[in-house]
């Protein structure tokens, strides 16, 4: 099995063009893992490739489970591993494309911008090697290059430099596919996809791939390090579409492992929650913006049923669902099942991972905050323990819970038998 992780000096340096590119190019046989919390680069790793993309979040789980993670999902071909920000960015928190590539033990293809320069490319280079020895850095594809020559000037230097890297060739700049498409996290003309993975790879050496001395990774699955949850004969219903799309691959896999039966629920099209339901999982996503809004504006039977579901039925939900769960936000009336307004500010209010005071660790970046500080059932905070902010609330009968804490759910099986079950 071939696996590779995609990384560079920092974001915006072509991590998700070469990504995409190579998705597409294997999308018959590429399974797609985003390093991180992020839910926007897995849903475009999907619909580029047509497979769920999985994250390896090493905050919210530990060496163990990661690597059983990535192992039980390591059922194609090729594994591509999209890094988040800069190669080194998160260590703080052992999360990042370094720590990641490192556990798994996967070579690392790092994207080098080498317009305006050419021997101080392998400098950079030089830094990333040595910051950490015992990286696994093994190639580099250089980005927006303006010319064949202008490549191999690089190439050559870094090939002088370093006889442990395979320069595997260049993306030129201003490629003619993006004059009228940004390839990025809102593509929406994905006929064009075929044309940008061509002229992206057209450069680039991609039989490495076949190569068993370089980039081999053998998978062999370690025993399930997770606390284990006696499958429950309950319903679940998970809602799922536009606004609320930022559901975790894995946390869908582990309710259908859980729960006898588990329903998706399109609240944009008004599909309200079934009577058996035992419980609702309303993840994050968007309603807070007016486009947001407009599609779940008038899904009465959605918000009906789910009104008649909390009288005496759990419900657990993250972020826009929290915000769903409330009052309103500013002029926008949403259910007004928990008793709290919300305002949409102009800059975030919270941005990074998190503890909740029973410890939970989780990710949250929002822009919305409660208009009133006392009503809330627990802060959330930088450190276990700390001083932290309002984050979570729930109604008076403590059945429906709301929170801006993204979370894991495999790794939390307390949290699951206290919100769930």
């Amino acid at each position: 099995m071939v696996s590779v992780c995609i990384s560079a000096i920092s974001s915006n340096q072509g991590k998700t063009i070469l990504s995409s590119a190579l998705l597409y190019h294997f999308r018959d046989s590429v399974r797609p893992f985003k390093i991180g919390p992020d839910f926007i680069d897995p849903q475009f790793h999907q619909k580029i490739c047509g497979t769920p993309s999985i994250n390896l979040d090493a905050f919210m789980m530990t060496n163990k489970q990661i690597k059983w993670l990535y192992d039980n999902y390591s059922d194609k071909k090729v594994n591509i591993l999209e890094g988040v920000m800069g190669f080194y960015d998160g260590m703080d928190k052992k999360s990042s494309a370094y720590d990641i590539s490192k556990l798994l033990q996967i070579p690392v293809i790092m994207v080098l911008d080498g317009s305006g320069s050419y021997i101080t490319v392998s400098a950079v280079l030089q830094g990333l090697k040595t910051y950490k020895k015992d990286n696994t850095i093994k190639a580099v594809v250089l980005n927006r290059i303006s010319s064949q020559s202008h490549y191999e000037l690089i190439a050559s230097q870094i090939k002088k430099d370093f006889k442990d890297i395979e320069v595997l060739g260049w993306i030129p700049n201003h490629l003619e596919s993006l004059k009228e498409t940004h390839l990025g996290l809102d593509l929406s003309d994905m006929d064009k996809l075929e044309d940008i993975s061509k002229e992206v790879l057209q450069h680039i050496d991609l039989s490495i791939f076949n190569n068993s001395q370089f980039l081999i990774f053998n998978s062999q699955l370690n025993s399930y390090p997770f606390k284990t949850i006696k499958k429950t004969n309950k319903k679940i219903a998970v809602v799922n579409d536009d606004n609320f799309s930022f559901l975790y691959y894995d946390n869908l896999k582990f309710l259908q492992e859980v729960f006898a039966d588990v329903v998706i629920i399109d609240a944009t099209k008004d599909e309200s929650i079934p009577d058996d339901c035992d419980v609702v999982y309303i993840p994050g996503g968007y309603v807070e913006t007016p486009q947001a809004y407009a599609k779940i504006q008038n899904s009465q039977n959605f918000k009906n049923s789910l009104i008649n579901h909390a009288k005496t039925k759990k419900i657990y939900a993250e972020c826009a669902g929290l915000l769903y769960l409330g009052n309103c936000v500013d002029d926008k009336q949403m259910s007004g099942i928990l008793d709290v307004d919300f305002t949409l500010e102009k800059r975030f209010q919270r941005l990074g991972y998190y503890y909740n005071e029973e410890g939970i660790k989780g990710h949250a970046f929002h822009y919305t905050k409660p208009c009133d500080d006392t009503k809330r059932c627990e802060v959330l905070s930088k450190e276990l323990g700390g001083d932290g902010v309002r984050g979570s609330w729930k109604s008076e009968n403590s059945l429906v819970f709301g929170t801006y804490l993204h979370t894991m759910l495999r790794a939390n099986t307390k949290l699951i038998k206290k919100r769930f079950l």
